[in-house]
């Protein structure tokens, strides 16, 4: 299988009302060489520059297909009635919050907001009303463990020379149509933090994300900087009845809406994220979804996870090692 690495020039998309140069047309190489014959790897790529790198036709149609078609089954067979939280990352609050921070070890289901009435019955099509899936998919569910832990994953990693990763959540986010919730502008890390930094995401497109239907947007370089207002996401300390679970440190930081760049990527493609770097995505007010796959990994060697995080290793779903883990569980 060949996959296509993609370099995007950073001033050729602007924004407000963003529109995709003309001119711009971005350079294509192959895994075995790039524009100017020299072996690709992702540490030889504008990754650790801008802080996100695009990898297309990293997963093939019919392997699309195949995660598209587990998704349907799964949101099928869950019970609407045994999941209320709805999830919104405009005020990054739960609304269960106990459910939400047992979910590590879990594939649980988090609505849109307005997909509920105030007695927690759907108002949509059951296949429209998630925002998300997560967060154990990635062991608990064997076709999602058999794209996590796929050869093509583990080599990405070793072109990063990490040395010891491990996987520490999945979810499956949907974008629906037309009501599909905007994620402000953050940094991975705020929520998953290591010390020294080495959390990266794997982000799979399993349909064309577009600038309609809620395609990332980047801003450049920006995970040079470490933790923007050194904001994190993490467990409050004051644990008396009522209190939330979860606190941030710091005010939300204001970014340069003018620095963002959108990241419009076709189906298959992996969108690669450095836990630094800064990202969002708009709504979705198209009639097409925007359904992706994604996981969170981190280098465990010298690496500190902080115990403040929301996300903890449990007994029953440790943080998983990628190198080391078969794809599929034999029987």
């Amino acid at each position: 299988m060949s996959y296509f690495i993609r370099n995007l020039p950073q001033n050729a998309v602007k924004r407000k009302n963003a529109t995709i140069s003309s001119s711009r047309k971005p350079n294509f190489a192959s895994t075995n060489k790039t524009n100017n014959g020299r072996p690709v790897s992702v540490t030889s790529s504008p990754f650790w520059d801008d802080g996100y790198f695009v990898l297309e036709n990293f997963i093939t149609e019919e392997e699309a297909d195949v995660l598209l078609s587990e998704c349907k089954k799964i949101v099928d067979d869950m019970n609407p009635e045994e999941h209320n939280t709805v999830f919104t990352t405009l005020e990054m609050k739960r609304t269960s919050d106990d459910y939400f921070m047992t979910s590590g070890d879990k594939i649980r289901f988090f609505f849109e907001d307005g997909a509920k009435d105030e007695k927690g019955n759907l108002k949509v099509d059951k296949q429209k009303s998630l925002n998300k899936i997560g967060h154990a998919l990635h062991i608990l569910n064997p076709v999602f463990r058999k794209a996590t832990f796929d050869d093509k994953i583990k080599n990405v990693a070793k072109s990063l020379q990490l040395a010891n990763p491990v996987v520490c959540q999945s979810m499956v986010i949907f974008k629906q149509p037309g009501i599909g919730g905007e994620v402000v502008p953050h940094q991975d890390a705020t929520f998953l933090y290591t010390d020294p930094m080495k959390l990266f995401g794997y982000w799979i497109a399993l349909e064309d994300a577009t600038m309609e239907n809620g395609c990332l947007w980047f801003i450049p370089g920006s995970h040079k900087s470490g933790l923007y207002g050194n904001r994190r996401m993490i467990r409050n300390p004051d644990d008396a009845e009522g209190q939330p679970r979860t606190v941030f440190t710091n005010p939300v930081y204001e970014y340069n809406d003018s620095q963002f760049i959108p990241l419009p990527v076709k189906r298959g493609s992996l969108v690669l994220i450095h836990g630094e770097v800064v990202h969002k995505s708009l709504h979705n007010k198209s009639p097409k979804s925007r359904i992706i796959y994604t996981f969170h990994t981190f280098d465990q060697q010298n690496t500190e996870y902080s115990d403040k995080n929301w996300l903890q290793p449990s007994k029953e779903v440790p943080f998983t090692p990628l190198y080391s883990t078969a794809a599929q569980v034999e029987t």
